[in-house]
């Protein structure tokens, strides 16, 4: 359950931060957040790096980190996707499908959010803070000597390339975040091409607690460019309550869960009264991949989804290689139960993107 409220928490967090704005057309790699003042110095992933944080404090990392505490874990899985685990020292609880992760320190606090004493403990040359992390404990954590970058929320694909343009830039890895990026856009370019032309059935994200996922989101994006339909997104941008009239009249035929909330929404009300009750049908995607805005999740959450919401669209071959990843422990998006429950096609169908070999090769929602 503390899990769930971290979720609830940090996505709504996403969401009061956010700014209006339509999804940018995808590109081979993409420009960092505007939000983000990039230096020339930083061209070719060179020391001193100067940029401007979501606080608008002007952050300079003078040398490459060596020690790199993660306080969310979206910025931990980027650096796990970007080949540069080695470099992280602390991070969260909720990071801990990282392989390796155990070996690293767990700054979470015994209640939600993080514990300063635990962060300054790890003795970091670098804290990532993604923008579920407040800005109170982002100043007290400055308060104790530490250099600490705060990043936006991350509404849409766009804007999760512009945070690992910069995750990159701030700790020495600009040419693995360029190719992780350019890895991303052709995996979203390919679900593109086979969703532009389908029949997009009305999906709902319940979240527990009576929330929802809507517009302006890059889980929204993610619903989009899966093919479906986002009943949410016509009432409500970020992450709010929906009441049981309201997701009655929305009628979703399909609802997506996940590994937190799967067996708590389907036969719940007021997701029991939908079609999608009535039709039992589900798609799955562990939380990791859904929550946390990260090129991988953005990889593997749209391709599960695709093939969740239209199974004969179901792309064949594997995820396109990204050289820079390393695997996940034994609880990785392998071995994640991911696909789609409904008539006709068993208990689920599974999802090529995640148990193709290349997948697998290594590196694990937001948060």
């Amino acid at each position: 359950m503390a899990v769930c409220c971290l979720l609830i928490l940090s996505l709504v967090a996403g969401a009061a931060t956010a700014t209006s704005g339509a999804a940018a057309t995808p590109a081979a790699t993409a420009a960092p957040q505007s939000t983000t003042a990039l230096q020339p110095t930083a061209a070719n992933g060179s020391f001193p790096v100067t940029l401007t944080d979501a606080t608008g404090t002007v952050v300079t990392v003078e040398t490459r980190p060596d020690r790199v505490t993660t306080t969310n874990p979206s910025a931990a899985q980027t650096m796990w996707t970007l080949g540069a685990a080695d470099q992280v020292v602390g991070l969260t609880q909720y990071a801990d499908y990282l392989d390796g992760a155990q070996q690293r320190e767990n700054i979470s606090a015994a209640g939600l959010g993080v514990s300063v004493e635990r962060v300054v403990a790890t003795e970091p040359d670098l804290v990532l803070a993604p923008n579920a992390t407040s800005p109170e404990t982002v100043a007290t954590l400055r308060a104790a000597n530490l250099t600490v970058y705060h990043f936006p929320a991350a509404t849409d694909f766009e804007a999760v390339a512009g945070k690992t343009q910069t995750i990159g830039r701030l700790t020495g890895n600009t040419a693995a975040a360029t190719e992780t990026n350019a890895w991303m856009w052709r995996n979203v370019a390919t679900v593109e091409s086979r969703t532009a032309d389908v029949d997009r059935q009305r999906v709902l994200y319940p979240l527990l607690g009576g929330f929802a996922v809507g517009n302006n989101t890059f889980i929204h994006e993610i619903i989009t460019t899966a093919g479906g339909e986002n009943v949410a997104a016509s009432e409500f941008e970020g992450y709010r309550q929906l009441n049981d009239e309201t997701v009655i009249a929305l009628d979703p035929e399909i609802l997506i869960v996940t590994d937190q909330t799967e067996g708590q929404i389907l036969g719940s009300e007021p997701y029991a009264l939908t079609t999608a009750a009535e039709t039992n049908r589900t798609a799955s995607v562990a939380v990791e991949y859904l929550n946390q805005p990260a090129p991988r999740s953005v990889v593997y959450a749209t391709r599960n989804l695709t093939t969740g919401f239209h199974p004969e669209l179901a792309v064949d071959g594997a995820v396109a290689d990204n050289a820079t990843a390393e695997t996940t422990n034994s609880s990785s998006a392998a071995e994640q139960p991911t696909g789609v429950s409904a008539p006709g096609f068993g208990v689920s169908v599974a999802v090529v993107a995640l148990v193709t070999a290349v997948v697998i090769a290594r590196f694990r929602p937001g948060w």
